[in-house]
């Protein structure tokens, strides 16, 4: 089989490098030439773990190529990808389906023989049926089937995601086009993976519903965590007893800064928006965003209460910048509204991330950027631990506290133990987990014995 992936961008290179590997000659298009050029000498654009290994091991087997040249790609192909990026849209936060269009005009413009046209981007209800107008209107002569096949990539593990997925899920409303799915994702039938054959809207909405979940599952644990902070809980034993629940699962139950990425942000924002177009309004997802919004603010706010409420020339060291590890994405990454927060209020920042630094650099001014973790603690009157690179969970704990001016940890991720962080000599702060000393819960269990 021959496909064609227009966009090679984060979904556009993994998933062509992943279909290559199952055997599919793949092609993947890219208006960016300069990035075309990078690919074919073997350079990857974006940092993800085994990715360039598996483009370098297709490209030699002759089984992945990178072109400008649309019309030349889509020769003869069984199915052309629209994998190009949906952002949220400047003013009013719908998606902006510019790119995905464009890409329709173009493959309309090219394509000679019969294809599936298949949205791999994450769009709106309603975009599958809106390409398939275009491209209609456009050659009323082509035969052609247009799909939906939404991708679930977390960044960091996308390629495990792509060969081991939970789930396949396509929109197809023709036994064509609905049989060269299949053979696509063949492979996968070896490993019984779970294929949900639907219609375009269903296909569609699936994606932006499984997303707008996972960002309302975070954020319900941060939500729980400031209540165990009051009361005298651990919200790690909390999300641990709720999530052994088969019916609630485990994963996404984890306390922090809040969401960010280029996924949860924008499409929560964007469910919100189509709900209001449908008449179904989305108001958990609306109160998920604002919540999650907020969110990063308290952090900053909860760094400055650490110091004793002002922070005003004193040295913050901030570990960690991406929006999570094993990924160099800044895109609405906590730390970017945390470190311009204190940045505000008088501090001077001191940061390192392992691989997110040159990104951080175009976004996060007036930073000094450290080698490695020790250096950025040097001389620091705090450190604050924003993103849970697994460097960080190991930190020489003697050598960390010999290094700040005063021993205090504000530890966003909860990668450190309250007590043992205390019993080392730490003034610790971690999210959603009481210390040894707290008595706020105490007083409030003494009063409600009393009838308070």
């Amino acid at each position: 089989m021959r496909i064609a992936m227009i966009g090679a961008g984060y979904v556009g290179l993994v998933s062509g490098a992943c279909f290559s590997e199952f055997g599919v000659e793949t092609v993947c298009v890219d208006k960016d030439s300069s990035k075309i050029e990078r690919l074919k000498q073997g350079e990857i654009p974006i940092y993800e773990p085994g990715l360039a290994a598996l483009v370098q091991k297709n490209v030699a087997a002759g089984r992945l190529f990178f072109t400008t040249d649309l019309k030349e790609s889509v020769a003869g192909v069984d199915a052309v990808f629209i994998a190009v990026g949906t952002p949220s849209r400047r003013g009013d936060g719908h998606a902006d389906l510019s790119y995905v269009f464009s890409a329709a005009e173009e493959i309309a413009a090219a394509l000679d023989n019969y294809a599936v046209i298949v949205t791999k981007s994450t769009v709106p209800v309603g975009t599958g049926r809106k390409v398939r107008e275009i491209i209609a209107k456009a050659r009323p002569d082509l035969e052609f089937d247009v799909a939906s096949n939404p991708e679930f990539l977390r960044e960091g593990s996308a390629i495990g995601d792509f060969m081991r997925p939970d789930r396949v899920v396509v929109g197809a409303e023709s036994e064509r086009a609905e049989s060269v799915m299949r053979a696509l994702y063949r492979p996968l039938y070896l490993i019984e993976t779970p294929i949900v054959m639907t219609n375009l809207e269903t296909a569609e909405l699936a994606k932006y519903a499984a997303n707008s979940f996972l960002a309302m599952k975070i954020t319900f644990i941060n939500e729980v965590a400031n209540f165990c902070e009051k009361a005298g809980a651990d919200v790690h034993d909390v999300a641990r007893a709720i999530g052994l629940d088969g019916r609630i699962g485990a994963k996404f139950l984890h306390p922090g800064p809040g969401y960010g990425g280029s996924c949860f942000p924008k499409d929560t924002l964007a469910f919100a928006r189509s709900g209001d177009l449908y008449g179904a309004r989305q108001r958990l997802i609306e109160t998920v965003i604002d919540l999650n919004d907020s969110r990063k603010m308290e952090m900053a706010d909860r760094i400055i209460a650490a110091c004793g409420g002002s922070v005003e020339g004193k040295e913050i060291a901030i570990l960690g910048l991406t929006f999570k590890p094993n990924t160099d994405d800044m895109r609405d990454s906590p730390s970017l509204t945390i470190v311009p927060a204190l940045q505000a209020a008088g501090a001077v920042i001191r940061a390192h991330d392992p691989i997110g630094m040159e990104e951080a650099r175009k976004m996060l001014k007036d930073v000094t950027y450290c080698d490695d973790a020790y250096q950025a603690l040097d001389g620091a009157d705090c450190v604050a631990i924003v993103t849970e690179w697994n460097e960080f969970r190991a930190l020489n704990l003697k050598r960390v506290k010999s290094l700040l001016r005063r021993p205090l940890m504000v530890d966003l991720r909860n990668v450190y133990d309250p007590a043992e962080m205390i019993e080392a000599g730490f003034d610790y702060h971690g999210i959603g987990r009481p210390g040894p000393l707290r008595t706020d819960a105490d007083s409030r269990t003494k009063a409600l014995a009393e009838g308070d």
